[in-house]
């Protein structure tokens, strides 16, 4: 028996091993996508065009991997996308034994396997101080020469919205290339003035996942999701009077830029956001002619030759293109940032002075109070208690109960009675629907300690609210101390002038840039915290397909809402200043941002309740008014950017992903990271190094001819400052001026020290946030 024992073992080994020898062999063989980036400049004399190269490359990689009985008539069929504006190289199925060899032909500077982003899932305008008759004047008849056009990369659009009504608007700038490509649900007919380009990127979703199932999805730029008219609405839409989400947040409507045009590029499918499909709409966009664009999506971070989003934000930003791109909502936690390249601007959430007020009146008296943009037949009674039910314990995991998990509830406990659930693993609204599902009447959503006091509104398929932690350990007390706990909810519709505000989104990502230090990251912060724009027409409200509702608006949070909110504003100010490069409108959007809320007190952090800091809302919470008129500006030329690089410890090759010519090499100007013209400043002192740190800044007039500005430094408790000189004596507009910083440490401080250099004329206040951190070196 013992033998068999040992000879049934042995088997079970085998079999293991050679599953496992089996399952390496076709991990090599099968096909999956690449992103191969190539060294523009290295194109050899011998081709006329850089596709008859890339195709070549993949030719001998092919024949030379193959075996001498293996046969491909056509190699290059396996091309799924040629890039060659923004980006250039091609984006390949090939095995891993291909992408290797590819790896070491000459040129080649990088291959990336297929990466799958996630998107970073009206009263705007006015918090923002641009109503109608600032947008107007900005857009004034002075510059209708200088159409601006948004490109949006997202779900797609819903162009029979009224938000993308084409009144007014003069025709399509002679100067766009782009156009509205066909599909299901969607033709030529239904792009405008406003919509003047929709297109669609498929090609790598459908190599990895196979085939889209157009019978569930719009093989179209149609958007089935909403996502993306969301956000194209809320860069650029029209004025429509009347707006509300069933009732809720009732008044106008608008874009931060309701004059400028929007080109839509659907990237997304129900399956996700390939990166192969994103290069090829950032490329495409590029050279269809955008000014702006908005991406509401990232992936995880990585060195920036690697992220093949940051080399295409990279080209397009040589092009002249402002790249607006979503910080993510991994916060509180951090280092969650995404996005993070300096030629990128990287944005955060915050709220508005607009909330959702819902009530829950406990048994016992007490009331406590959080959000909800319910409406529905099924209400409750105010002034009658239903009874409770907490299906959480006391362990130290949690119970998927507590949770409201699908499947989880047992309806001979909860029906007909009002259910508390956890936040977390399943999507908000889908904990309701389950708990209607098992018979309850009713649902409080109770935040956890990450989530902290940060309410985000949902619109509830049963009456429903969501309350911060605190308040939710206090109800879920009250129901382990009374026999039959009872609550009842009741909804208050909207208010405005909420104080304070606005706050930082606890689901905001959070620095620091871990990439690079001295680049402070997020750059600003803007609404992203229960924003109505225009809907799809496919789906409900919450999103379920459950959800039967149909709306023109919805209420959605997120830093994907307060990207366009940026890239909006950013196409503002485009209109009035139209040489303007996107260093310069960064520069404007982060030196005119405020840190202080409506109470006159520091922007605080949703998720503690305490003063957030410069890795939570970076230069701080963006003032479109003022961004447009900024006194003084930090350029950077694409040659700067690249010198930055060059202090990263790239190789060669790797800087080539940045280098479209033979020409660009590194001059090294910048002695540190730190030296590169940002409009914030870090400074990071390494232990057992120079106590000094020195940085240089240059500034450009753009404000007042004559104008003089002095210098103001926060004092800081670990390091001395001196700015020489101290006053800017300018004579002509467009001067540029230069400084130095120099900091002296004085005493090592256990935590990041922030302040603030601002020059001001009297009129202008130009402000640099400024941080200084103490790290240990490796």
């Amino acid at each position: 028996m013992g033998s068999l024992r040992k000879r049934c073992t042995w088997l079970w080994v085998f079999l293991a091993i050679s599953q496992v020898c089996t399952l390496s062999v076709a991990t090599a063989t099968i096909p999956k996508t690449y992103i191969v980036h190539m060294a523009k400049a290295d194109m050899p004399s011998t081709f006329t065009h850089h596709h008859d190269w890339y195709a070549s490359t993949l030719k001998s990689v092919v024949a030379s991997t193959k075996l001498q009985s293996e046969t491909e008539p056509d190699p290059t069929k396996r091309i799924i996308y040629n890039y060659g504006t923004a980006f250039h190289g091609f984006a390949a199925q090939l095995s891993e034994a291909e992408a290797e060899q590819l790896e070491s032909i000459p040129g080649v500077i990088s291959v990336l396997p297929e990466t799958i982003y996630e998107l970073h899932t009206t009263r705007s305008p006015q918090f923002l101080g641009i109503g109608p008759e600032v947008a107007n004047n900005i857009w004034s008849s002075a510059v209708s020469d200088h159409d601006v056009i948004a490109g949006v990369l997202d779900t797609g659009i819903w162009p029979e919205s009224p938000s993308f009504s084409d009144k007014g608007l003069g025709p399509v700038p002679a100067r766009w290339k782009g156009t509205c490509e066909v599909g299901r649900g969607f033709t030529a007919k239904n792009c405008n003035r406003k919509i003047i380009g929709a297109r669609m990127f498929y090609k790598g979703y459908e190599a990895a996942a196979g085939s889209l199932n157009e019978t569930t999805e719009f093989k179209s730029p149609r958007d089935q999701d909403g996502h993306g008219t969301h956000t194209a609405a809320t860069v650029a839409g029209s004025a429509v009077p009347d707006a509300n989400l069933l009732g809720y947040a009732s008044g106008t409507a608008r874009g931060m830029a309701p004059r400028a045009r929007i080109a839509a590029y659907k990237v997304c499918w129900t399956g996700g956001c390939f990166s192969s499909d994103i290069l090829a709409a950032v490329d495409r966009a590029v050279t269809d002619g955008v000014d702006v664009l908005s991406i509401s999506l990232g992936g995880g971070v990585s060195s920036y030759y690697r992220d093949s989003l940051s080399v295409a934000a990279f080209g397009a930003m040589e092009m002249g293109v402002f790249v607006a791109c979503s910080a993510g909502n991994g916060g509180p936690d951090p280092v969650s940032l995404t996005n993070v390249s300096p030629w990128i601007t990287t944005v955060g959430a915050s709220t508005m002075d607009r909330d959702f007020p819902a009530t829950v009146k406990l048994g016992n008296g007490m009331n406590f109070t959080g959000v909800s943009l319910y409406k529905g037949r099924d209400n409750l009674t105010p002034q009658k208690q239903y009874e409770v039910v907490y299906m959480g314990g006391n362990a130290s995991f949690p119970d998927p109960r507590s949770l409201c998990l699908e499947g989880t509830l047992d309806p001979h406990v909860v029906a007909g009675k009002i259910v508390i659930c956890d936040r977390g693993i399943s999507p908000r609204v889908q904990k309701g629907q389950v708990v209607k599902d098992a018979g309850g009447i009713g649902m409080i959503l109770a935040n956890s300690a990450t989530n902290g006091e940060e309410l985000v509104a949902d619109s509830h398929l049963l009456p429903a609210l969501a309350v911060g932690d605190t308040a939710g350990k206090a109800i879920k007390q009250y129901t382990k101390t009374v026999t039959r706990p009872t609550a009842t909810i009741a909804f208050e519709g909207t208010k405005v002038g909420i104080k304070p505000s606005p706050v930082v989104a606890a689901f905001s990502s959070r620095g620091p840039n871990f990439l690079t230090l001295e680049i402070l990251k997020p750059d600003v912060i803007a609404p992203g915290v229960n924003i109505l724009a225009a809907w799809s027409g496919n789906v409900g409200p919450s999103s379920l397909s459950t959800d039967h509702r149909r709306v023109q608006f919805n209420i959605l949070s997120g830093t994907s809402m307060s990207c366009p909110h940026v890239g909006g504003v950013a196409a503002l100010i485009k209109a009035t200043h139209p040489d303007w490069s996107p260093a310069a409108i960064k520069s404007a959007l982060m030196t005119t941002a405020y840190v202080h809320d409506n109470t006159f007190q520091p922007l605080k952090d949703a998720s503690t309740g305490e003063p957030s800091t410069p890795y939570d809302h970076g230069a701080g919470h963006i003032h479109p008014v003022r961004a447009v008129n900024p006194g003084l500006v930090y350029d950077i030329s694409p040659d700067d950017y690249f010198e930055f690089l060059c202090t990263q410890k790239l190789t060669p090759i790797q800087l080539k992903a940045f280098s479209k010519t033979k020409n660009r090499t590194c001059k090294h100007k910048f002695a540190s990271p730190g030296d590169l013209n940002y409009p914030a400043i870090s400074v990071v002192f390494e232990e057992r190094a120079a106590s000094v740190a020195t940085q240089h800044r240059t500034v450009t007039n753009v404000g007042t001819p004559v104008s003089t500005y002095s210098v103001h430094i926060t004092p800081f408790k670990g390091a001395t400052v001196v700015v020489e000189p101290s006053v800017l004596h300018f004579t002509k507009q467009n001067q540029r001026l230069s400084y130095k910083i120099t900091f002296k440490a004085k005493s090592r401080q256990s935590a990041p020290e922030f302040g603030a250099l601002t020059w001001s004329d009297g009129t202008h206040s130009v402000r640099s946030t400024v941080s200084l951190t103490w790290v240990v070196p490796l």
